[in-house]
């Protein structure tokens, strides 16, 4: 089983299984302990030393740090509902933002401008927005999605994030004739999924319709007013008189900004740091290249959560006990999110002890002779599979960018496109899968069960995933970013209307 298809199959049980039994613990289990018996050739015992010692333990251990950031956030996020300062946000926007309309634009754009690292953006975006968009009657599913597809496919586009760095980091040392980040701004233009994401997104919130299962959660938001959330996510409704919009907005910028000169630090900027091995002083693309978000998040959080606590104690908005209070209320809002991202993690570690790279390896080398120009459209397909089944866009782009850069001339436009196919793919996979490590993060940042959240966006993640293909198929062979990016643009639209046209029928 080492090197073939069956490296995958415990994945794509786990996922089918909780998304036909709508329940992720017990699946995302089962396709573990399926993974850790091909490993272990059937041997039970063996499996189960695979599970604790290979699997759960070293997930906790590779986890830790955004453990630690989940719960900090929890906090935070408990103290600016118990102050008062979401309620009042809320109550501003409500004066403001007229319409449903305004609202999902405001949530788009949120997530548009937090670009710096995913789990952040998605925890982030869902904080701050989740009154806004419970006062105006926008189901959580339709929030989460909103969430998930702006946090991975802006990180992917934009030059100075983590993301960035990771892909230029893979391709420092191939042999492409430019550089890592060069390549990655280069492929920017070609990234169909991330950029044609957009474009549906704004489309579908001015055309104000919904079709698949995000329909009913809508129609239900609207008509009933349940929104859909946790049952122990209702932390909204405390109200205090007291609260204020700057409440909730300081300790916001204060994390942004905090978060973001944490991960400049972890990679170097201001010096040696005992983490990391290269000097990048005063170099900010190396500097991320080199941070370690598993790090500067914690760090970043636990300074604003202090931070947090003096500035509610001087406003004096809440009692001490009561932000005492906050501290294990925040770790029992994050332990499911906390528990599915361990359980992911394992199945990950034990799908890769299977070899599934080295079987997508063969796959590409394989076809790269018959299917030339169709070879982007491939890629794209390929990098969907692998993060859907492995639930990790930087372990698909790791594993395919060296494949691609092997196949095309170096520094030729195909080159470009391919690269842009397997980030794209990668993106578009890790969006859908419910493995997937920001699909989880947004999941948590709209409070609301991880399955729905997966059954109500993929839909639209396929119908772009759709479009995309068609037009990497184009790009083989017309090579210009403008035209097909015109032409992407364009089905997506015609896309959505067709099936506006088909949901009034």
């Amino acid at each position: 089983m080492q090197g073939t298809i069956w490296a995958l199959v415990p994945s794509f049980f786990a996922i089918g299984l909780a998304l036909l039994t709508k329940e992720a613990y017990s699946s995302l289990f089962l396709g573990i302990f399926l993974g850790a018996l091909f490993v272990a050739d059937f041997n039970v015992v063996n499996a189960i030393s695979v599970v604790v010692v290979k699997g759960l333990s070293a997930a906790v251990s590779e986890l830790s740090g955004i453990i630690c950031f989940l719960v900090l956030l929890g906090i935070l996020v408990g103290l600016v509902n118990k102050s008062g300062g979401s309620q009042a946000f809320g109550r501003w926007a409500q004066k403001r933002i007229k319409s449903r309309v305004g609202v999902q634009l405001a949530t788009f754009v949120l997530g548009v401008l937090i670009f710096i690292d995913d789990y952040f953006n998605c925890l982030t975006v869902g904080s701050v927005m989740l009154p806004v968009t419970d006062r105006a009657k926008v189901s959580r599913a339709k929030l989460a999605y909103l969430i998930d597809a702006t946090a991975a496919p802006v990180c992917m586009i934009a030059p100075i994030s983590s993301w960035a760095a990771a892909v230029s980091g893979v391709a420092s040392d191939l042999n492409t004739g430019i550089t890592g980040i060069q390549l990655f701004i280069k492929a920017i233009p070609y990234n169909f999924y991330s950029l044609l994401t957009f474009v549906f997104i704004v489309s579908l919130i001015y055309m104000n319709f919904d079709y698949g299962s995000m329909k009913a959660a809508e129609l239900k938001a609207q008509t009933e007013g349940d929104v859909g959330g946790l049952a122990d996510s209702n932390q909204t409704n405390t109200d205090n008189s007291k609260g204020m919009i700057i409440d909730l907005v300081l300790p916001v910028l204060a994390l942004i900004i905090v978060v973001f000169f944490a991960m400049l630090y972890a990679g170097g900027y201001y010096g040696k740091t005992d983490w990391i091995e290269n000097d990048n002083v005063g170099n900010l693309i190396a500097s991320f290249g080199d941070t370690n978000a598993m790090i500067a998040l914690p760090w970043g959080g636990l300074i604003v959560l202090l931070g947090s606590f003096a500035y509610f104690m001087l406003r004096r908005s809440i009692k001490y006990k009561e932000m005492g209070n906050c501290i294990p209320q925040g770790f029992v809002a994050m332990v499911p999110s906390i528990l599915i991202l361990i359980l992911a993690t394992t199945l990950k570690t034990i799908t890769a002890n299977l070899g599934a790279a080295q079987f997508v390896h063969d796959l590409m080398v394989g076809a790269s002779a018959s299917l030339y120009s169709l070879l982007p459209a491939v890629i794209f397909a390929v990098a969907i599979v692998l993060a859907f089944a492995t639930g990790t866009s930087w372990g698909t782009f790791g594993i395919l960018i060296p494949i691609v850069t092997a196949i095309f001339p170096a520094d030729s436009e195909l080159l470009i496109i391919g690269i842009s196919a397997c980030l794209a793919g990668a993106v578009c996979g890790d969006h859908c899968s419910p493995i997937s490590d920001t699909t989880i993060m947004a999941s948590a940042g709209a409070q609301i069960e991880h399955v729905q959240h997966v059954s109500t966006q993929l839909p639209y993640a396929l119908t772009v995933a759709g479009v995309s293909f068609l037009t990497y198929i184009v790009a083989g062979f017309v090579q210009n970013w403008i035209i097909c990016l015109a032409v992407g643009a364009a089905m997506t639209v015609g896309t959505l209307i067709f099936i506006r046209k088909r949901e009034q029928n």
